[in-house]
């Protein structure tokens, strides 16, 4: 083990779901163990946000999809009979709800910029923000399926690049609203003179845009934050330089620590040349953990859940992540590169980024069926601490998206062996007196606000 001799950082550490039956181990929802299929009882959301709240984690990360994962087959048969991302719920509708049942625990809310309006969305944002007293992030993306664009307005997806055009635009439009059209006395909440808000602190934004024309001012007082700490997933050419620009918290793809840390590499170097300080750029990876009390309990696990894994789920969602058909190709067929315009990064993640391997279409989904595109980790408490710890140093990540084989069976075996690990060695941020919010607890408390070095923050007033 290779573990600096420094005091240790504690990692960010989130929990990675969606509001699905089953998320990214395609087929575990039939584990006798696995609960996913109440995704619609609220009272199972708030027992896992209550779980990972006690147990010190930062925040629940959910991911979303807007269309039905029909690439495979042109058809969507084999995502709704495997339960893979289909059927989805709404996730930011669960927020307020789970925020009531904790007291620390952010939430980092998956939402696209293609299919939502900024002027709508920026008001949610505030209010969830005001609601959960500034534990709120919002994960950009620009959404991949042809499925979505179909339904929502378009004959198919935005080519990629031009997503992320239209992305930066929104985001702009957005941050007008929350950073420039109050100012920050424009709320006076005077009983006596009878002014709630003075209307001359409260300025229209007057966009007019490519995409957008939003002449007139935000329709919410500012929250605790204003802006919601930015996350941004993804790591194509285009996708770096979006979130080099723009995200607070970047969520990293890839099966290897060296890959990783080029694309962290990449990224820092462009915010550097975006006027920003690299070195408050915070990244995560996923990675999804099978524990136990030792190794033999770990392993044993793990070779249970390999029993339940569907080859069909997975090529339903390896088809989706990356716009390929894979019924078309041989299962022992060699992967190759295609480009597309679904996400890029998915099916780089294993013909180029992991160049050590060659992969079959086999493998491949063997591979998806825990943990999806990327690592598992098996193995008892002190062997995963050490692999993350490991993992950490080696790709240069803050900290982990934590995912699951089965729900909520993975998080309680993770909080039960694998937190106090963690704690021992400093890698689990000491609980605060009281709660801070999702910035203040990423990058230090009284950091409520978007950094001044942000682009954002020159719409401020």
């Amino acid at each position: 083990m290779s573990i600096e001799n420094s005091k240790p950082q504690p990692f960010i550490l989130f929990g990675f779901m969606m509001n699905v039956v089953g998320h990214i181990s395609a087929g575990l929802w039939r584990h006798p163990e696995d609960k996913g299929q109440r995704y619609t009882d609220i009272r199972y959301w708030v027992g896992i946000a209550q779980l990972l709240d006690e147990a010190g984690f930062d925040a629940l990360f959910l991911a979303d999809a807007l269309g039905q994962l029909d690439v495979y087959q042109h058809q969507p048969n084999a995502a709704l009979r495997n339960a893979a991302q289909m059927p989805v719920n709404d996730p930011l509708l669960l927020v307020s709800a789970l925020a009531a049942a904790t007291r620390h625990l952010s939430f980092g809310v998956t939402v696209s910029t293609t299919y939502e309006h900024p002027y709508l969305l920026a008001r949610k944002f505030t209010t969830l923000d005001h609601l959960t007293n500034g534990r709120v992030a919002w994960n950009i993306v620009t959404s991949m399926l042809d499925s979505a664009a179909r339904n929502l307005g378009l004959t198919q997806q935005l080519p990629h690049d031009e997503r992320y055009d239209r992305a930066q635009e929104f985001l702009d439009v957005t941050c007008k609203l929350w950073e420039g059209s109050w100012q920050e006395d424009a709320v006076q909440r005077n009983k006596q003179t009878g002014v709630y808000s003075d209307p001359a602190k409260v300025h229209p934004i007057a966009h007019h845009g490519r995409y957008y024309q939003v002449p007139d001012a935000h329709l919410s007082e500012p929250s605790p934050q204003r802006t919601p700490v930015l996350f941004q997933a993804g790591t194509s050419a285009r996708g770096s330089q979006f979130a080099a620009a723009n995200a607070e918290v970047i969520f990293m793809a890839g099966l290897t620590p060296e890959a990783i840390r080029n694309d962290i590499a990449v990224i820092r170097r462009q915010a550097a040349e975006y006027g920003r300080d690299p070195a408050s750029l915070r990244f995560i990876t996923a990675i999804t953990v099978v524990t136990g009390a030792n190794e033999a309990e770990a392993q044993s696990r793990y070779q249970e859940f390999q029993r339940y894994i569907s080859e069909e789920g997975a090529l339903a969602l390896f088809s989706a992540w990356t716009g390929v058909d894979w019924a078309e190709y041989e299962l022992d067929r060699p992967l190759q590169y295609i480009e597309t315009d679904a996400c890029r990064s998915a099916l780089a993640s294993l013909t180029r980024i992991d160049a050590g391997r060659q992969w079959t279409l086999r493998e491949a989904a063997h591979y998806i069926g825990i943990g999806g595109l990327h690592p598992t980790l098996v193995g008892g408490p002190a062997s995963i601490a050490d692999r993350l710890e490991r993992f950490a140093q080696a790709s240069g990540v803050d900290g982990f998206n934590i995912g699951y084989a089965i729900t909520p069976g993975s998080f309680e075996d993770f909080v039960h062996y694998v937190v106090p690990e963690l704690t021992a060695r400093g890698r689990l941020a000491p609980r605060p007196a009281s709660p801070l919010t999702l910035r203040e607890r990423l990058l230090g408390a009284g950091q409520r606000h978007l950094p001044e070095d942000h682009p954002a923050r020159r719409f401020r007033r």
